[in-house]
């Protein structure tokens, strides 16, 4: 079942956390989220929405669900999903996936391999037959850190890591 309107319409820490164990699809290639940065508004300075809104940043103030793809370095997409309510900013990084075959560990490794680019920006999760996100797995906890690749907001412990199970 796809994850509803109200799922992402939280806030974001919580969003992140649950979108733990979740089953992302795009196209044919499912994988469960093992990992996600939650990024704020106003109140977390290394959020693209901490100054207000600006072109990159508008999806972010709009409705929760919709997929906010950006590059970084140049080279590398990341993919988000808005989350909080309307005019609220709010969006969780995917950074990583867990496929049969592989592991993907990154924002850019799991936009590469899965083909997801700037054209991808502004699907609506809750109603697109190509890119969603379901049920997944029950999760067995996670680690809080601080997020990866910023030097701002470093007080937030808000990247979450899915413990696995131990073989």
């Amino acid at each position: 079942m796809i994850l509803t309107h109200n799922f992402y319409n939280r806030p974001v820490v919580e969003v992140a956390k649950d979108l733990l164990g979740k089953r992302l699809a795009f196209g044919s290639v499912q994988g469960i989220i093992t990992e996600t940065e939650a990024y704020g508004g106003s109140d977390d300075e290394a959020s693209h929405a901490y100054r207000g809104i600006t072109k990159r940043s508008a999806i972010m103030f709009g409705s929760p669900g919709y997929t906010y793809v950006y590059m970084i370095y140049g080279m590398y997409y990341c993919l988000n999903i808005v989350a909080e309510e309307e005019e609220n900013p709010g969006a969780v990084l995917i950074r990583a996936l867990m496929l049969p075959q592989i592991d993907l560990n990154g924002p850019g490794k799991v936009c590469r391999y899965l083909g997801i680019t700037k054209n991808h920006n502004g699907i609506d999760l809750i109603h697109s037959d190509c890119l969603f996100v379901t049920h997944g797995i029950p999760v067995l906890g996670y680690t809080a850190t601080s997020r990866i690749g910023i030097n701002k907001a470093l007080d937030k412990q808000w990247r979450f890591v899915m413990n696995r199970p131990v073989a």
